[in-house]
């Protein structure tokens, strides 16, 4: 688990409002739910023998002995939320959440065991439009946010019966090579070998692409649904690559699977994955309701946006200099008044004294764009110096009850 500075907080503000603005525009209506639910929930909707079930779960016994565990997905918990207040009665309920998440498991590049996901779950909607519908709002937000090189992968996990059937073939496939198979795979072989074609041991890659192929055993409905979620991303013009071999580590996924990864963040390439789940709202004790969601990790984004270079302002706009008791009141009502003017600016006001010399140095280590500057001959006429830290013009000299109309010039200059 990691702390999260100053200097880095900018993007993450940045991203949220990205992803706030983008949600808005489909329609989605904002969800919060607990960080903790019952270990149950996890257990029943996630499924036991998955790796985040068995190894990775913050878990515990409260005072009253109760299994509590804090969330390591938000799917489960929205619907948990759904179905007790009543939310999934009508067709068509679009949600979205952001927040923390928790897994215990092996730090690395762009994942921490806390951990930050914004998502997005719609229910009662039982065709691939819906499906298309929440890619393209992804696609949507990396175009809004400038990142470039995230490749979609899709694929279909068919339904129930028709995965029971492909399990079958691809365990008797695999029983045939039991000398390739790395201790990870021959332990999940009884238990979740669908998971063994999302290995990432190089020495396997070729059982693996060798392997029986889901899409040769789907059922009817689940290839129209997959045949029609194509025809709609092409329509739109979303590239993709059907990867025949991608599967989800939650036991809930059926039908439509997808995921957008990058090469250019290590092993864990997955920055935003999701697909449909349409049974799992009656095996949490609800009425059988078709959903399907995304999630995207917030930490391999901004690893993203770092590594492409995007500068994300953080620094003041106007820094306040003020030397003298008189000029030090000055400037903290018109620092008031700046903010009442021009809201959406950064105004950092000198606190705690110092001579000019000192609070030049303060203001240049902001990064203001400007410093105005106060002493007390300037409080006496009521003036303000407005001196430029980033370009080469000459300071000019302000009269109090002015200023606000002079900075306004100079952003309407500055576009």
């Amino acid at each position: 688990m990691n702390d999260i500075l100053p200097g880095e907080t900018p993007y993450w503000q940045y991203l949220e409002a990205v992803v706030r603005k983008t949600f808005h525009a489909y329609g989605y209506e904002e969800i919060r739910f607990p960080l903790m639910e019952q270990t149950a929930l996890f257990a029943r909707s996630i499924g036991e023998q998955t790796d985040i079930v068995e190894k990775e779960m913050y878990t515990f016994a409260d005072r009253n002995g109760d299994s509590l565990t804090l969330r390591p997905e938000g799917t489960a918990g929205c619907v948990r939320a759904a179905l007790e207040n009543g939310l999934l009665r009508g067709p068509g309920q679009r949600l979205w959440y952001m927040g923390p998440m928790f897994r215990h498991e092996r730090p690395q590049r762009g994942r921490y065991r806390q951990f930050h996901q914004a998502g997005v779950e719609a229910y009662g909607l039982a065709g691939p439009d819906i499906d298309a519908e929440i890619i393209l709002m992804a696609n949507r937000l990396w175009a809004a946010l400038g990142l470039n090189g995230l490749e979609l992968q899709v694929n279909s996990l068919g339904s129930p019966e028709a995965r029971a059937n492909y399990r079958r073939v691809l365990v008797a496939y695999l029983r045939e090579h039991m000398d390739q198979l790395d201790e990870d795979s021959r332990r999940r072989l009884d238990t979740n070998p669908l998971r063994i074609l999302d290995s990432k041991n190089p020495e396997m890659r070729a059982l693996i692409d060798n392997a029986p192929v889901i899409l040769e055993h789907l059922d009817e409905d689940s290839r129209a649904h997959f045949d029609g979620l194509q025809r709609l991303l092409g329509a739109a013009g979303v590239p993709f690559t059907v990867n025949p071999h991608l599967v989800r580590g939650l036991d809930y996924y059926g039908k439509t699977v997808f995921e957008w990864v990058t090469g250019r963040l290590g092993a864990q390439g997955t920055v935003c994955a999701g697909g449909r789940y349409d049974g799992l709202v009656a095996q949490l004790g609800g009425t059988p309701t078709p959903a399907v969601g995304l999630a995207m990790g917030f930490e391999r984004l901004i690893a993203l946006l770092v590594a492409e270079g995007r500068k994300v302002d953080h620094q003041p706009w106007v820094y306040i200099i003020a030397v003298g008791e008189r000029a030090e009141t000055e400037g903290l009502v018109l620092a008031e008044r700046l903010r009442d003017r021009f809201g959406a600016m950064s105004i950092r006001l000198n606190c705690g004294g110092g001579s000019f010399k000192s609070q030049f140095k303060r203001a240049d280590k902001s990064g203001a764009e400007l410093a105005l500057v106060i002493g007390e001959e300037e409080a006496v006429r009521r003036e303000v110096a407005v001196k430029y830290l980033r370009q080469e013009r000459p300071q000019a000299t302000v009269a109090m009850d002015e200023i606000g109309d002079h900075l306004s010039t100079l952003v309407t200059s500055q576009g």
